[in-house]
């Protein structure tokens, strides 16, 4: 790709009209060319369409990943909450684990619920097997949270991790509030009945945790 082309795709990727983004985004993961890696980095913190965003994540991850993902990383402290969602959203797509250490603690629960539900996911890919369990600890620290669609990610992403889920959930199951018991039983549910769906389980899980389980049991609904 010659200067002139590289400048016309960096115009048109902060065009106004979205439909040319989306062609520049396209265009810039065709090519392949790892000298826009920034820009297109860059670009996703800023981004206000979604199908955009899509498609720089795409472009993203036809790049070399020992050039992506240290760009990727560095976006993961920026004071940008969009940035960081982004960013994690691309790293869990690039899915190369050596990222695994920048998905720290703080950014598990970010307070901005959309960077926080792009950590959950980017974790469940990355995270080596022996720390599966801490990071189900970690996760599940977080039950209660925010509304339904929080709660399904956080649901989604305890449920990937498999079998250290069930005893990371125990702390939540005995939980004061009955928000997080109600939410640890939903996901309790979910691993041991996965086509019940998550609305289903929750209802029951509040239906539980109104009754105390042993009521639950003897209604025979």
């Amino acid at each position: 790709m010659n200067r002139s082309s590289d400048t016309r795709l960096l115009e048109a990727l902060g065009a106004g009209n979205s439909s040319i983004r989306l062609q520049a985004a396209l265009a810039a993961g065709t090519q392949a060319d790892p000298g826009l890696a920034g820009a297109l980095v860059a670009r996703c913190a800023i981004e206000p369409d979604f199908f955009v965003r899509d498609m720089l994540t795409w472009s993203l991850t036809r790049l070399p990943a020992e050039l992506t993902v240290p760009l990727l990383v560095t976006e993961l402290r920026s004071g940008r909450a969009q940035a960081r969602s982004q960013a994690l959203h691309t790293l869990s797509k690039i899915g190369d684990r050596t990222a695994w250490p920048a998905i720290t603690p703080s950014l598990l629960r970010d307070v901005d619920d959309e960077v926080a539900r792009s950590a959950w996911r980017a974790a469940v890919v990355l995270v080596p097997a022996d720390e599966q369990g801490g990071l189900a600890a970690e996760l599940a620290r977080q039950l209660g949270r925010g509304d339904r669609d929080v709660q399904l990610s956080l649901s989604r992403a305890l449920l990937a991790l498999g079998d250290v889920a069930e005893p990371a959930l125990q702390p939540g199951l005995a939980s004061p509030d009955p928000g997080v018991r109600a939410h640890a039983h939903a996901t309790r549910r979910l691993l041991h009945n996965p086509d019940d769906g998550f609305d289903l389980a929750v209802d029951e899980a509040k239906r539980v945790v109104a009754l105390g389980p042993e009521r639950a049991g003897s209604t025979g609904c």
